[in-house]
């Protein structure tokens, strides 16, 4: 044996994985064909020499071609199907659709080209199609920092003009979302840390910052007033708050208000835990840009003063003792002493504060929180004959969220629980090659949303992220792992 196979073998060994999981021989990729669902070249919507050369490479470290078959399609599917770049003004400006709706959110526009953000400072065009998205979003936050969505087309009718209040032209959906604006500062900050390119910081971003500041003080509601209220005529009680657009009493503490969740559906609890954790890592990211580049010195105190008063909250209230799993981070909360203790497998959720913050990797309260979420006493952790993972009231009680199995392997610290994710991944794409939004937990036949980007380009960070970190997981065959029966091993 040489000796990168006995590294290899070692390494698995030492995991728990040798014996457990076959490893694909050297010629067995070459026995299987997978042709790639990527669009002619000709009909994709952007290019990027450095992607490609991410996805050849791969080939090599992936031994398992339908794992390999799914990256491919996957990893540049925002690139390949949702951009559209041009120059305005002399200055770049990329809008992003979400995928099978033509219309682009704030926070799946970042999330979209996350992966990519590593090659800035090595691939001019993808520095340039981030630095365009910079600069539409700090656009679209100026145009109503209310709003989740957007049209390219600022003269466009809302094709939810029938809500209360009707959008502004140039606005999809107008749903209160803390995160949102969390992304936008994220987007900016790291593109920025990462570059040192201040050029970002113009007058139309200053003036969109500080409009997230003044709003998320707004949202504060310490006197328990605010201009935001949304109505939407129809019978799925997720799609508007309640008390006529309203949401339900809550007493301020600190934190801001979310009438919505990440996933567009509206919040039971007003306090939105994840997001205000998100938010309070958000404004002392832009505390930090606006002393640095001295752009305002009171925003600057302002922003710490608000992710102070969201830290102090989190700490006083929305900790408590489960019966079973000790101290765990609540869902949502409402200031009364009321607590909703699930997850929703969207980004900013609990699963997920680890990707949003490394300080949550070993946090032992996140740690509790993460043995409930995984748990049957979290009502949405749902188990089937093809998966088991997290689910979203958005799609009903029998669906999987591929994007919530993703985030658990990316989170974990367990070789045996990653290999797992991946082969529930790889399990229930339904031949597609590609993420979906979810599938049912016992036919992954059954899906939504054919065309989810984010999902899509999620999943090939995860790739990317074990094989910087772990590789020896790249060497299983995962195709060729029997799928367990997820009922009987809980």
């Amino acid at each position: 044996m040489n000796r990168r196979k006995f590294v290899l073998n070692t390494s698995l060994a030492g995991a728990g994985l040798l014996g457990a999981y076959p490893i694909l021989g050297k010629n067995m990729a070459k026995t299987m064909k997978y042709n790639s669902n990527r669009p002619e070249i000709s009909k994709r919507t952007f290019s990027s020499d450095s992607v490609e050369q991410i996805i050849k490479s791969v080939k090599s470290e992936i031994k398992d071609p339908q794992l390999y078959w799914i990256f491919e399609n996957c990893f540049p599917n925002t690139l390949d199907t949702t951009v559209d770049y041009e120059l305005i003004d002399g200055k770049p400006d990329t809008f992003i659709i979400t995928g099978d709706i033509n219309a682009m959110w704030l926070r799946d526009s970042t999330a979209q080209v996350w992966p990519y953000l590593k090659l800035v400072n090595s691939d001019e065009k993808i520095k340039n199609l981030i630095k365009g998205l910079i600069n539409r979003q700090a656009k679209c936050v100026l145009r109503d920092p209310y709003a989740n969505s957007f049209y390219k087309d600022l003269s466009r009718v809302s094709d939810h003009n029938k809500d209360i209040p009707a959008p502004i032209p140039g606005i999809h959906e107008q749903k209160w979302e803390v995160d949102s604006l969390c992304y936008v500062i994220r987007l900016s900050y790291n593109y920025y840390k990462l570059t040192g390119d201040d050029s970002i910081f113009d007058k139309t971003w200053i003036e969109s910052s500080k409009l997230i500041v003044d709003t998320f003080l707004t949202e504060q509601r310490k006197d328990l007033s605010s201009p935001y209220t949304f109505i939407r005529k129809g019978t799925a009680m997720v799609d508007a708050p309640v008390f006529s657009g309203t949401g339900r009493p809550a007493k301020p503490n600190g934190l801001i208000f979310s009438m919505f969740r990440p996933s567009d559906d509206a919040t039971m609890y007003p306090f939105l835990i994840p997001s205000n954790i998100f938010a309070s890592i958000s404004m002392t990211q832009l505390s930090e840009i606006f002393l640095e580049k001295k752009i305002d010195m009171n925003y600057s105190d302002k922003c710490i003063k608000i992710a102070n008063e969201i830290d102090d909250a989190i700490n006083k209230y929305a900790i408590k003792r489960h019966l079973d799993y000790g101290k765990i981070f609540s869902y949502e909360i409402d200031g009364y002493g009321n607590h909703l203790y699930m997850d929703d497998a969207n980004v900013p959720s609990l699963m997920s504060l680890p990707y949003l913050d490394s300080k949550f990797k070993n946090n032992e309260i996140y740690l509790n929180t993460r043995k409930f979420l995984l748990s049957e006493n979290n009502p949405y952790f749902i188990i089937g004959n093809s998966a088991e993972g997290q689910a979203s009231p958005h799609t009903g009680k029998d669906k999987i969220w591929p994007m919530g199995i993703i985030l658990r392997a990316m989170t974990s610290n367990s070789d045996k629980e990653i290999v797992k994710c991946i082969k529930m991944l790889v399990n229930t794409h339904a031949d597609t090659g590609f993420m979906h939004e979810a599938f049912d937990k016992n036919n992954p036949d059954n899906y939504f949303r054919s065309w989810f980007a984010w999902a899509n380009t999620l999943f090939g960070e995860l790739i990317l992220k074990v094989r910087d970190e772990r590789p020896h997981l790249l060497q299983v065959n995962y195709s060729k792992i029997p799928k367990p029966n997820y009922k009987k091993n809980r």
